[in-house]
């Protein structure tokens, strides 16, 4: 991580929401956020919910305590093994074909997922966050896992967004949200732009509110 600000340009945007597919898909939340993490302590739960507060006024959006429909509509799960979602009482009921699920992220030796669920205007209503905390991610700080998170479940990013770079950054007063980050996230929750879109022309308009803050 470093604080360094990349140039950023259409074509940068863009690849921000273009997935692996090279499908261009982007989805912010329609919603308050209502939040409710599992498997930490109290003391890990404060500077989880403390990030997701932070990304949360970042992008101007709102935070609430229950959500009418769902009661919670954040859900971060942190682990120790994916076969432990198998436990999880109803899980199943919200990821579909779970057990398919776990097998892949287990082959494939993931340390995070996360599935997202949409309104019929294409914004995110919810968002399961799955942390499998090996003892690689062990070493890691819970403020630095906990940031990287919420930045990650604010908007329905690409699948290779942060694959090679983290979403964070050193700064003087710690790690904090990379400034291209950030400033995306603001442009992303501008009221003018529409909560979901799948024409890469979107990614101009971002731009352009990229441009008209600096």
């Amino acid at each position: 991580m470093t604080q360094d600000q990349p140039h950023t340009s259409p074509e940068i945007v863009e690849t921000f929401f273009t997935r692996a597919s090279g499908d261009y898909a982007f989805s912010r939340w329609g919603r308050p956020i209502a939040p409710v993490c599992f498997g930490v302590e109290d003391a890990t739960l404060q500077i989880v919910k403390g990030a997701i507060e932070a990304c949360v006024a970042i992008a101007g959006h709102e935070i609430a305590e229950t959500d009418p429909e769902l009661g919670s509509n954040l859900m971060v799960f942190f682990f120790s093994e994916w076969d432990e979602l198998r436990d999880v009482p109803r899980l199943g009921d919200m990821i579909p074909d779970l057990d398919a699920k776990v097998t892949t992220l287990k082959a494939r030796d993931a340390h995070q997922y996360r599935a997202f669920r949409f309104d019929d205007d294409g914004a995110i209503k919810a968002c399961f966050t799955f942390v499998r905390m090996s003892e690689a991610m062990q070493e890691v700080p819970a403020d630095v896992i906990a940031l990287s998170q919420a930045v990650q479940a604010m908007l329905l990013w690409s699948d290779t967004a942060f694959s090679q770079d983290s979403p964070l950054a050193v700064a003087s007063e710690g790690t904090v949200v990379r400034p291209d980050v950030a400033n995306l996230l603001r442009a992303a929750y501008d009221p003018i732009l529409p909560v979901a879109a799948r024409d890469a022309s979107h990614a101009l308009r971002l731009y352009a509110r990229l441009i008209a803050a600096q």
